[in-house]
């Protein structure tokens, strides 16, 4: 994939379990496609193999979970719109991750994603998770100090045991920088079509930026594990963002799995075929 980038700044898209991870700050956000026909070239291929992936999945009886988190206008709706394009809608579900409910809040807190994941040979994704639980409820105080910090374990335990079953856990960050949330930000204010997306959870998050950027990281460092590892997405450029986030979604669900297009079964195909030839007959 040929990439503008800034001067010698290491393009690092992904996390190394095995190496311990990286910081957010070696993440280049600015990272960027030529141009416009090449990002709808590398989007069409990775949607016709997103595709064959959901294909190859409900026919095997699959399951998989996909989750974005990161910061407030990093483009999780624009890279979860281009996953889910040529998709058929019987066989994926996004759920958009907000407040518990008053029942959700006296269950555990995981409970209510236990609830969502998928069923045989279909994909969910999250659009903000159960990682809420280590960024907005730890920063804004909406529940005690030990118990998101024992969340981490518990997340890990969570993730550990859909890997153990089988089902991938694909984990996202798009990364960008704070002038860059600052400029979103700015153009949903000036744009009314735009206005449905501020909330007052948003002005208050872009005053914590240095908060979230710290439960971040410590999020990465902890959850970040052999079988579920985080992939970082430079997001500045969000070209750039959506084709990388298809390209690690697509390499991740294709791992052990035969993509190739399922045929019909000989027997059925022949069966098929010998009841048209009876139908045309007697047209």
């Amino acid at each position: 994939m040929a990439v503008e980038r800034k001067k010698d700044r290491p393009m690092r898209t992904s996390i190394d379990p095995v190496s311990g991870g990286i910081q957010l700050s070696e993440v280049d956000p600015d990272q960027a496609l030529r141009d416009k026909d090449e990002y709808k070239h590398l989007l069409g291929k990775l949607q016709e193999k997103m595709l064959q992936i959901q294909l190859a999945y409900y026919t095997q009886g699959r399951r998989a979970v996909i989750v974005l988190e990161g910061a407030d206008c990093a483009g999780k709706g624009g890279i979860i719109r281009r996953l889910t394009q040529p998709l058929d809608v019987r066989g994926v579900q996004v759920w958009p991750v907000g407040a518990p409910s008053e029942e959700e809040l006296r269950q555990h807190y995981l409970q209510r994603f236990w609830r969502r994941l998928p069923s045989s040979g279909s994909i969910a994704i999250f659009d903000r998770s159960w990682y809420g639980r280590v960024l907005v409820e730890r920063i804004e105080g909406y529940c005690s100090k030990s118990a998101w910090q024992r969340a981490y374990a518990e997340i890990n335990e969570f993730e550990r045991m859909l890997h153990d079953d089988g089902v991938p856990v694909v984990k996202l960050l798009p990364v960008i920088s704070k002038i860059e949330q600052m400029r979103r930000f700015e153009e949903r204010l000036r744009n009314p079509r735009k206005h449905w997306k501020i909330t007052s959870e948003d002005i208050r998050n872009w005053h914590r930026w240095n908060d979230y950027q710290q439960a971040f990281q410590e999020l990465l460092d902890k959850t970040s594990t052999e079988f579920s590892p985080w992939h970082l997405i430079p997001g500045n450029r969000k070209w750039f963002a959506r084709v990388e986030a298809l390209k690690v979604v697509t390499e991740e669900l294709a791992k052990g799995v035969d993509i190739s297009v399922p045929l019909l079964e000989p027997e059925l195909m022949q069966e098929a075929l010998e009841m048209l030839r009876r139908e045309l007959k007697d047209l």
